[in-house]
This record gives C-alpha cells, sequence and structure tokens, in this order.
C-alpha cells in the first residue's frame, strides 16, 4: 500500500541515520504498557520508523504488527520473529476490526490525519484496548550544553520544521485525544552519548536535512566550536536525558480500575 498523497515524509531521506542516532525508550515504558492493556494478544505499533518501540514491545506480547508509511523506514527496521512489518498509512491499516489490545505511537502522531487515524485505532481496538502515544522534545545535559541546542532548534532551524512541530513544543498537552484518558507515568530516556553520537542525533533531524538541502551547508558548523568548548575531549561520554510527554485513552466504554 502507498502513502497517501499528503504523507509527511521528513524521514526517509535519512532512515539510516534516525535509525542509528535514536535514543532508546525505556523498559519500564513497555512494562507498564503491557500492564494496562487488557491482555497480551496483539499490539499495533503504528509509525514504526525503525521498529525500535515494535521490538520491545514482542517482549511482551504474542504478536506486534508495525506499520509505517514509508518503505524506507521500514526496510531499515529492526527484525524480529514476533514482529509483521508492514508499509500501509497510519489511517487505514489491514488489521481486524476488535483485534488488537494495545496501539503504540512512539513521536510520530502529530504527523497523522488525526480524525482519520483515531477513527482507525477505535475500529481495530478490543473493548478494554489502550492507545499510548508519546514524544520527547530537547534533551537535558548540562547547564552549559542546553542553551546552545535550544539555540540550534528553536533559531537555527526556525523556519525549516514542519509547522505541525508546535505538538512538540507543546508537549503533546493540546493534542487532539478523543479517549476515556488515563493518567501516565512519568518516564525519561537516559544515555550516555559523546559528542559525536550528539552530532549524529542532531543530523538526523528532518530540519537539519532541510537546512541542508536548501543552504548547501550543515547548521551544526554554527554551533560546533562552542558545543566542542563546552562539552570537553569529543569521546567524553555526558549523560543525555529526554523526558518523555504521554497521552494514554482507552477504547470506548472501557474503564480503567
Amino acid at each position: 500500500m502507498n502513502p497517501p498523497a499528503n504523507f509527511e515524509d521528513h524521514f526517509s531521506a535519512a532512515a539510516k541515520t534516525y535509525a542509528a542516532f535514536r535514543p532508546t525508550y525505556p523498559a519500564e515504558l513497555y512494562n507498564y504498557l503491557a500492564g494496562v492493556a487488557p491482555d497480551r494478544l496483539l499490539a499495533w505499533d503504528c509509525g514504526t520508523g525503525n521498529g525500535q518501540a515494535a521490538v520491545a514491545l514482542a517482549v511482551h506480547f504474542q504478536r506486534v504488527v508495525a506499520t509505517d508509511a514509508s518503505h524506507e523506514q521500514i526496510e531499515h527496521a529492526a527484525a524480529h520473529d514476533r514482529v509483521e512489518y508492514r508499509v500501509e498509512p497510519a489511517e487505514k491499516v489491514s488489521l481486524k476490526s476488535g483485534s488488537v489490545s494495545l496501539v503504540t505511537v512512539a513521536v510520530a502522531v502529530h504527523w497523522f490525519d488525526f480524525e482519520a487515524f483515531y477513527a482507525e485505532v477505535k475500529r481495530v481496538l478490543r473493548p478494554g484496548g489502550v492507545l499510548a502515544v508519546w514524544t520527547y522534545h530537547l534533551p537535558s545535559v548540562t547547564p552549559s550544553v542546553d542553551p546552545i541546542l535550544y539555540n540550534y532548534f528553536a533559531d537555527i532551524l526556525s523556519g525549516y520544521w514542519p509547522e505541525r512541530i508546535r505538538y512538540l513544543d507543546e508537549r503533546y498537552r493540546t493534542l487532539p485525544f478523543p479517549f476515556n484518558e488515563i493518567s501516565a507515568p512519568e518516564l525519561s530516556m537516559v544515555s550516555g552519548w559523546n559528542l559525536n553520537r550528539l552530532a549524529g542525533f542532531l543530523h538526523s533531524w528532518s530540519a537539519t536535512r532541510r537546512y541542508i538541502d536548501e543552504n548547501g551547508s550543515h547548521p551544526v558548523e554554527l554551533i560546533w566550536k562552542e558545543l566542542e568548548t563546552v562539552w570537553g575531549p569529543a569521546e567524553l561520554e555526558r549523560t543525555i536525558t529526554w523526558p518523555l510527554h504521554m497521552r494514554i485513552g482507552l477504547s470506548d466504554g472501557a474503564m480503567h480500575s
């Protein structure tokens, strides 16, 4: 199935980079989601990208269907014997009605056609089924590094981000979410990265790619000397922390104890 004409494909061109430099979601996230799902038979990971969440869900679920509208993302997704990858748009998938216990969307729902996607979620969820969407924003490193990263995101790349990046800026608080909502746990991703790994992460951003395409130069160069100065030796590993911002909802009529 081909992506819809209006599919916001910001990531295919850098699919390899995207897979290599994304931080890892914590195991506690999947433990929690498996615990609130009505059973562990089938999970759907939508907008799966590199398959990180799908493979982690396979630890808990008998079967995971992972979809993405991008052929390139699916081609670079991690293989797992309990994960079935399908190239399908979020708004129309080949899952049976009432068959899914958990739907997850990791840092992707803000690109979707909300009305069509949520209708599809409600179609495929079984009674008591759960939808969980989450995102993250800028990481926290040190008081001297953080302002440089904010300047890169908000100033240097201003005008190169898609309009819907506002939902990340707002930490998904303003995201349309027509479900019976339950409170989400406070979780963070934590990694130990050196400076080159951080540079790879910044390079993987869609706005970075657009800046390069339009200007013929790399925007990271504009902050590199300052980053080097405050970071110290490039091989020095620093703790990088990204708080997760989650919305969790239940299928219509479901009650959560």
